[in-house]
Order: C-alpha cells, then sequence, then structure tokens
C-alpha cells in the first residue's frame, strides 16, 4: 500500500488524556474511559504553541545574558551568567561540567526552539514534506524536554561542593528564573502542539 487512512475519515478518534481508541460521534465526543472531551485536532493547538515559543524565544535571551549566580564571600561578591559559570570551569579544569552546562542551557534549548519553530511555521504554511521524518523530529524534542533541567541539577551539585568548601554564599539570579521559564514554556509547547497536524499536510512525494 502506497497510501494511508487517517483514523477520523473512518469515524475513530484518540482521547489525549487516556489514549483510549473510540469511535467519535460528530466532531466532538466524551471519552467512555476518563470522560475526557476528544477532538479530531486538539483546540487551538497552533495558536497556543506559537505564543509558548515566542515567549520562550524572548526570555532565552536574558537567560543568557543575565547572572544566574550571585556569589558571595568574605573577599568579594561575583555574579556569573551561564556562559561565564561555562568558562570558568574550563578553567577549573572540569571540562565536561563545563560541556554538559553548555549543551543542556545554551545548545538543546536553542534547537528546541528552532525544530519547534519550524514544524509550527510547516503547518502554518502548509508547507509540503515528509511526515514521517517531522513526526520524528517532534518526538526527538519531547524526548529530550524531560533532559533540559539536567544543568540544573549539575549547578546546584556544585554550588552545594562551593559552599561546604569555601564557605560561600550562593543565590540565583534573574537568569536562572528567565531560563527556567524557558525550560517550562519549550515543554508546554511541545505539550499543545498537535502532532497529527504534521500528517494533515500534503505530501512532498
Amino acid at each position: 500500500m502506497t497510501t494511508f487512512v487517517m483514523g477520523r475519515t473512518l469515524g475513530l478518534l484518540v482521547c489525549g488524556h487516556c489514549r483510549a481508541t473510540v469511535r467519535g460521534i460528530g466532531s466532538r465526543a466524551l471519552c467512555p474511559r476518563c470522560g475526557a472531551p476528544i477532538h479530531p485536532r486538539r483546540p487551538h493547538s497552533v495558536a497556543t504553541t506559537a505564543a509558548l515559543l515566542v515567549s520562550a524565544a524572548v526570555l532565552y535571551v536574558p537567560a543568557n545574558l543575565l547572572p544566574v549566580m550571585h556569589t558571595h564571600t568574605f573577599f568579594s561578591d561575583d555574579d556569573d551568567t551561564i556562559m561565564s559559570g561555562v568558562i570558568a570551569l574550563l578553567h577549573e579544569g572540569s571540562w565536561p561540567l563545563a560541556l554538559l552546562v553548555f549543551v543542556a542551557s545554551i545548545v538543546v534549548p536553542l534547537l528546541k526552539l528552532l525544530a519547534m519553530g519550524w514544524l509550527l511555521f510547516a503547518v502554518v504554511r502548509q508547507s509540503p514534506g515528509n511526515a514521517l521524518q517531522r513526526s520524528k523530529l517532534f518526538r526527538l524534542v519531547e524526548f529530550i524536554g524531560r533532559w533540559s533541567m539536567l544543568d540544573v541539577y549539575a549547578i546546584a551539585l556544585l554550588v552545594s561542593l562551593v559552599q561546604i568548601r569555601s564557605l560561600a554564599n550562593i543565590h540565583a539570579g534573574l537568569g536562572a528564573l528567565a531560563f527556567g521559564a524557558v525550560v517550562v514554556l519549550t515543554m508546554l509547547a511541545a505539550q499543545s502542539f498537535d502532532e497529527r497536524l504534521l500528517w494533515d499536510i500534503p505530501s512532498d512525494g
């Protein structure tokens, strides 16, 4: 077979909460398993995802420019951004931790924004393409979303070690709040995006 049949053409709908497959009645139905409303496509998915992505993109700039940590010792007060923290870790010889923070804090959020933006643009413009590849890309974005806070755990461990060894006081800065907001917003954007919209686009083949 060279073509496929969508479930909604057969009157089948999937519950977004419990993933049950039911036979829909009209454009809306209630899931017999959990009672949640079922829609052929998630309502306002494109608008919601676009709003979340734009907000995350705006906050991505201060997340990387504003200090994420304020360090107070007996001798000095220092403010560190994500990039200055990476450089400091490199100077200390902790290149694995520096690489972890750089990839998880700068590279991964940027790639997630670009990937979700490209998928959303394809849906809005109805750009022909390989739906399977786009769907795999979206699932990859969803998968790496659970690792987005990995660098935060690493920084928390680093902070605890610094406080024990040098009796320094470290406080989170506005950059950390902005970064946390970027992570949450990109995760919400992925959750609000209806993957089935990618299969509604005409194929280029």
